[in-house]
């Protein structure tokens, strides 16, 4: 692999390395409750993922390259799949609050209170 293609190919690798942290802090964040951060991740995440994909086409990789990327692929879907569980939970809990809200209003609402 010429040094032009290497690093074109280290890079890519960088670039999912970087992917893997940011998803793993979301994990975090999402499992902490820190919704504002895990937003700011997630836009972090986004301008990345918009970045990697004309390198991550054009560029080939070894087979060790290769691996790490699916490596890292993995992990960042199993990070992605735990954060999205924690989402959920908190927009169940949002729902439940919003309907027991709405509840209440019509109650005082229909005693007058």
């Amino acid at each position: 692999m010429p040094a032009n293609e290497a690093m074109n190919a280290a890079q890519v690798i960088a670039n999912y390395e970087l992917l893997a942290a940011l998803t793993a802090q979301m994990h975090a964040a999402a499992e902490q409750g820190g919704w504002d951060q895990l937003i700011n991740l997630e836009t972090q995440r986004t301008a990345l993922l918009t970045d990697m994909k004309s390198m991550d086409a054009a560029v080939a990789l070894d087979a060790e390259a290769q691996r790490r990327k699916i490596q890292l692929i993995e992990k960042i879907l199993a990070d992605d799949a735990r954060t999205r569980h924690h989402t959920k939970i908190q927009m169940s809990q949002l729902e439940l609050n919003m309907q027991s809200e709405h509840n209440a209003q019509r109650v005082n609402k229909a005693y007058g209170i």
